[in-house]
């Protein structure tokens, strides 16, 4: 087992961070620009060695870091994976982050691991087991946690409360904090006709120790309505930038990330995404 880093920084930054990948190694080390800090996904650093680890050892000395997980199927029926868990606690104890977050979704049916985040109904059940769940990551990571609102193209008829108000019953149960993805609100009340504003106002931004942007694809259901897909592959839409702003002024400076995982650009193109959210920070008072 890898010696923990030195803990060098216990918070985040209310600035500008991006998802990190390899290849803008060498650019982040000359010139990071208006980015602050780094995230990472877990799974991607779980049991390796060698140049990844290194190169997470010299950003770590400049850099506060996130590692956002998405493979714990928080919100699924059967219990967590312990080793999964056991990866991931050695991976958090070694990299000393200053933040840890997953997703409200699950990933797993019996013995068999879905490539994708689906969403879960708003049941008292459902509220059970996802804060028993919680409990269980922060006690085995010994941290809070923080957890994000899932992007949703449905409803559930069964579901009995707003994503809002479960959202605030886990943080209050469980006292982990909330990850609020800006994109993911766009793309679940573009896709069920809500008002994303309203979404705003109700969500409880006390708990938020983290904002996501990224990018999503457009298309069409069956009827000829727009469906949104998170993709995580384009950059912030001009409409998501409006919503950021919005959601910052109402709940003042809070880190936030530029997640683009697929199709990812050069180093310029990211920085620029972190500027203009850089500039929306620097509007509003600490």
């Amino acid at each position: 087992m890898l010696d923990a880093l030195p803990h060098r920084f216990e918070q985040l930054p209310n600035r500008p961070g991006v998802g990190y990948k390899p290849q803008h190694f060498s650019a982040i080390m000359k010139d990071a620009g208006a980015v602050d800090w780094l995230e990472i996904h877990a799974e991607n650093y779980m049991g390796m060695g060698g140049r990844p680890l290194a190169q997470l050892r010299h950003l770590a000395e400049r850099f506060a870091f996130s590692v956002h997980g998405v493979g714990l199927s928080i919100g699924g029926e059967a219990p967590l994976d312990p080793e999964h868990l056991d990866r991931l606690k050695q991976l958090v104890g070694w990299l000393q982050p200053a933040r840890f977050s997953e997703h409200l979704a699950w990933s797993t049916h019996d013995t068999h691991f879905l490539n994708d985040l689906l969403p879960l109904p708003y049941t008292q059940g459902t509220l059970t087991r996802v804060c028993d769940h919680i409990d269980q990551v922060q006690e085995v990571l010994g941290r809070q946690m923080l957890l994000e609102n899932p992007s949703t193209y449905l409803a559930f008829a069964e579901t009995e409360m707003e994503e809002t108000d479960f959202l605030a019953e886990i943080a209050r149960r469980t006292g982990c904090g909330l990850l609020l993805d800006v994109n993911n609100v766009f793309v679940s009340a573009t896709n069920q006709q809500l008002d994303a504003r309203a979404y705003i106002d109700a969500f409880p931004l006390d708990k938020v120790g983290e904002i996501h942007l990224g990018g999503h694809d457009e298309d069409a259901d069956e009827t000829g309505a727009p469906l949104l897909i998170d993709s995580h592959g384009k950059p912030v839409v001009d409409p998501v930038w409006a919503l950021y702003d919005y959601t910052i002024a109402k709940s003042g400076p809070l880190p936030t990330l530029i997640e683009w995982d697929n199709d990812v650009p050069d180093w310029t193109e990211l920085e620029a995404e972190s500027a203009r959210a850089a500039a929306i920070l620097d509007k509003v008072p600490a």
